[in-house]
């Protein structure tokens, strides 16, 4: 009995700190425009990215104190994971002339500042 206890105690724990907990989300851009996810001072994150729309996104990265590195191009239906370092944003652009649809799971540190750039 003590173990089931314990054992429930520690999941419970284990459960509130956190550790299984992610962030789910289907984010629509408007055309030519970026939805910029933790752009503001946080630690690392992994964001598991599909395109639902018609249009190609454009990925990268790009560290809070300036640049842009690692991007790649997303075709429609296609997916991603994405690995950003502390205080780096992950930028998702809308190269397209219609409305874009991603869906996005982000684990990790979940305390990120999001906002759309035209």
């Amino acid at each position: 009995m003590k173990t089931v206890i314990a054992l429930f105690g520690t999941l419970l724990l284990t459960t509130s700190c956190g550790v299984f907990s992610s962030l789910n989300s289907n984010t629509s851009i408007k055309p030519k425009e970026s939805f910029v996810l933790g752009n503001n001072k946080h630690g690392s994150f992994k964001t598991y990215l599909k395109n639902e729309g018609v249009t190609i996104l454009k990925v990268y990265q790009a560290p809070i104190d300036g640049g842009t590195y690692s991007p790649f191009l997303l075709k429609p239906q296609e997916t991603a994971t994405v690995k950003t370092e502390k205080n780096t944003a992950l930028i998702i652009e809308n190269t397209g002339d219609e409305y874009a649809s991603v869906t996005l799971k982000v684990k990790g540190d979940l305390n990120l500042g999001m906002g759309y750039n035209n």
